[in-house]
């Protein structure tokens, strides 16, 4: 059965990113939670997709030059929330057992990885004792390989597109790749879609995620076809989805 994944804690009905969208997450039967994690130069690992709080807050600049006290007064969008640390997020998902945090490393305005970033988020994580059930997530190969260095036993997602496979010597070439480097492989759905064939004779569905799917039109076929994981900004929509289809197809 597909695994449901919350994107940036369900950024359709919350603020993205946000300690109330976590929170509230919560109570809806997805399988994962997924967020991005950039590092200050203050040292606080901060929870915010962009490197740049332009398209999110109240203000503009570079996510690295927030001090702790600016980041406290930075509110997300049309929210009375402000961008939260890591260890807040990671507070708020530790009281639900049994649900999957995708904790995507992110890398800075210059598209390069913050030094030191991975040592930081592994170890908050193995704070919270929330190691198992993490997937740490990048498209930055580079980084994946610098997670299972430094945390072997933490599970690993690597993400793509059509423009990032292109870079990267073509998506066979990629796959190829990181078969070896990482549990789950997320595709861009326009990807998936193109090279369905290729890609379900390289990995089985279990080990395969399609991203970001947010209308019944786009969802529905993921489920139909089984694919192992579905990232949605709607997951409220995508779990009605599945409990249909799965009426549907149950003996009476």
């Amino acid at each position: 059965m597909t695994k449901i994944v919350g994107h940036r804690g369900a950024r359709n009905i919350w603020p993205e990113n946000s300690l109330t969208g976590f929170r509230k997450v919560l109570a809806l039967d997805v399988d994962a939670v997924e967020f991005d994690v950039h590092l200050t130069d203050a040292g606080e690992l901060v929870v915010i997709h962009d490197a740049t709080l332009d398209r999110t807050t109240d203000r503009s600049g570079l996510v690295r030059s927030l001090t702790p006290d600016a980041r406290q007064a930075t509110l997300l969008t049309g929210s009375s929330d402000t961008v939260p640390t890591l260890a807040e997020v990671l507070s708020v998902l530790a009281q639900t057992d049994g649900k999957q945090l995708h904790v995507e490393i992110k890398s800075d305005e210059a598209h390069q990885p913050y030094p030191g970033i991975t040592q930081k988020v592994v170890a908050e994580i193995e704070r919270f004792g929330l190691g198992q059930r993490c997937h740490l997530t990048s498209f930055d190969v580079s980084v994946l390989e610098e997670c299972r260095r430094v945390a072997p036993q933490i599970a690993r997602l690597v993400s793509v597109n059509g423009e990032w496979a292109s870079k990267q010597g073509g998506l066979q070439a990629f796959l190829q790749h990181v078969e070896s480097l990482v549990d789950i492989v997320a595709i861009e759905h326009e990807l998936m879609s193109a090279e369905w064939k290729r890609i379900t004779q390289m990995l089985p569905l279990n080990r395969l995620g399609v991203w970001t799917l947010n209308d019944e039109a786009s969802i529905r076929p993921w489920l139909e076809r089984g694919i192992g994981h579905l990232t949605s900004d709607s997951p409220d929509l995508a779990l009605r989805l599945s409990r249909d289809i799965q009426s549907q197809t149950q003996p009476a």
